[in-house]
């Protein structure tokens, strides 16, 4: 059984913090490297991070699967589009719909916003989630180069789908 919940206190942002820890570790390491992603975590996904986040306007939801937390999102309502800033799920429960639903709950969050589409950066890197985000429907509509600190960059791929 896959559940969606509203992250909203402190245990849930302690508990996003865990996973953002897990899955950043093991997914980009490879990719963008440690030192990168040591910064990225404490700058963007700390406890800290979060709950700045959450008071800026952007909403996140713990995924549990069997009552297990296994995944999370961060989504934030814009002027007509919904910005999808996070989708991450433990690489041992990748394959079992997880991600699907939480496409399907984002998708209903955008029209229940009466939203026009849904958009999301993804590393120019990430084949897999750029494949993945091709199949469900987004097209690349640009990129984004930008300074994060500390010398490090996105180097990301904009792209958005009509809801």
């Amino acid at each position: 059984m896959i559940d969606i919940i509203p992250a909203k206190t402190q245990n849930h942002f302690q508990e996003l913090g865990r996973l953002a820890d897990i899955i950043w570790r093991e997914y980009y390491i490879p990719m963008v490297g440690k030192p990168q992603i040591d910064y990225m975590l404490e700058k963007f996904q700390s406890v800290e991070a979060i709950k700045n986040q959450v008071e800026a306007g952007f909403e996140y939801f713990l995924i549990t699967f069997d009552t297990i937390p296994v995944s999370y999102i961060a989504i934030k309502k814009e002027e007509d589009t919904l910005f999808l800033s996070k989708i991450y799920v433990l690489s041992t429960y990748r394959g079992k719909k997880i991600g699907k639903k939480a496409m399907q709950f984002i998708e209903e969050k955008a029209k229940s916003y009466d939203l026009k589409a849904i958009r999301l950066t993804v590393n120019i890197n990430n084949t897999k989630a750029i494949n993945a985000y091709e199949a469900m429907g987004f097209t690349k509509t640009g990129t984004l180069k930008a300074p994060i600190g500390e010398g490090f960059f996105m180097d990301d791929f904009l792209m958005e789908k009509a809801v």
